[in-house]
């Protein structure tokens, strides 16, 4: 029996293979685990998003030959935004499941079902981590390509201008409570009516570091907590002035997604943060519901193996993107 024959059981089809690989073990970053950002599929490999006076939404999509949504020029804007295609391959050559069972054994499929499973959890993670990185992008009003080229730019996309505020942590007598009362208010007024639940900041390791270790915050912790976060490791996170302070741990080959001096506040719950996934660019999938992530098998030349394709289509954005603010250190 040819070993290869066993992947055209039902198995291996393009569905049970993008199944498998979407209830995969989740393994994502932090914002991941946080669920900041909303996700949805959509039908498209593109979308539209109308800016009117500085509140964001998503357009609907129509039938072909179907009225279009009508803009003012003067008073809205439409962008187009093209999701991005994501594709991860990796082969598995005949000597990898070849002794995964004896000859004409019946538990072939088991066998060679838990080496495609691997592989397809090993392929996931560098999906969640190149996802996890996009999504940081949208936080940070850029959203960067693994060589760190620019893919869309939120701020020159939405024509607004960052918004940042410094830490003078140089300076022991600093009111930091007062610092991060002023920073909130710029959270304020740029999301206008929409609400939020509180805020929380990713901050790189020297932003972290001098937050913790401020004379004022320390004199606060010490005055009202009997000292309970000086004596613990506290690299996890903690609550000060409304705001949940927590070290950013992400980084690829070395480079840190936020720098080591900066940190970036986000109004949690406010529904700003969203992330579509268009269709894989399958003949099956065409004009579907987009899926996080897809999987597809093919036999090599002469039966050596097979190749797993995978891909994902995401984009994450930020509709607001005025009211993430960088923070600086002084």
């Amino acid at each position: 029996m040819n070993i290869l024959d066993i992947f055209s059981n039902d198995a291996f089809t393009m569905s049970s293979l993008t199944a498998t690989i979407n209830h995969a073990p989740h393994k994502p970053g932090r914002i991941g685990e946080l669920g900041l950002f909303v996700d949805a599929g959509i039908n498209t490999t593109s979308l539209q998003v109308e800016s009117k006076n500085g509140t964001l939404k998503l357009l609907p999509t129509t039938e072909r030959g179907a009225p279009a949504t009508q803009a003012k020029a003067n008073k809205r804007n439409l962008r187009n935004f093209t999701v991005t295609h994501i594709p991860h391959d990796s082969t598995i050559l005949a000597d990898e499941v070849q002794n995964v069972r004896a000859f004409g054994s019946t538990s072939a499929l088991e066998g060679i079902q838990t080496v495609v499973n691997q592989r397809l959890t090993d392929i996931r993670a560098n999906h969640e981590v190149t996802l996890e990185h996009l999504r940081l992008g949208a936080i940070k009003g850029q959203i960067l390509d693994a060589d760190g080229s620019i893919i869309y730019d939120l701020f020159d996309e939405f024509k607004v201008q960052q918004q940042t505020h410094d830490f003078a942590f140089s300076d022991d007598t600093l009111d930091v409570r007062d610092t991060c009362v002023k920073m909130r208010r710029k959270v304020d007024e740029a999301l206008g009516v929409t609400m939020y639940t509180h805020l929380h900041a990713f901050c790189g390791a020297e932003f972290y570091d001098a937050l913790v270790g401020h004379p004022y915050v320390k004199e606060s912790y010490q005055r009202y907590q009997a000292g309970a976060m000086l004596r613990k490791d506290h690299r996890d996170g903690f609550h000060y002035s409304n705001t949940m302070w927590e070290e950013y741990l992400g980084q690829v080959e070395g480079v840190p997604f936020i720098e080591p001096d900066e940190a970036y506040v986000i109004p949690m719950g406010s529904n700003i943060f969203r992330t579509w996934f268009g269709p894989a660019d399958f003949i099956e999938t065409a004009n579907t519901i987009g899926l996080p992530l897809y999987a597809k098998q093919k036999p090599l030349d002469f039966d050596k193996g097979v190749q797993l394709h995978t891909q994902s289509n995401p984009l994450p954005l930020c509709l607001k993107p005025r009211a993430v603010i960088k923070c600086t250190m002084s």
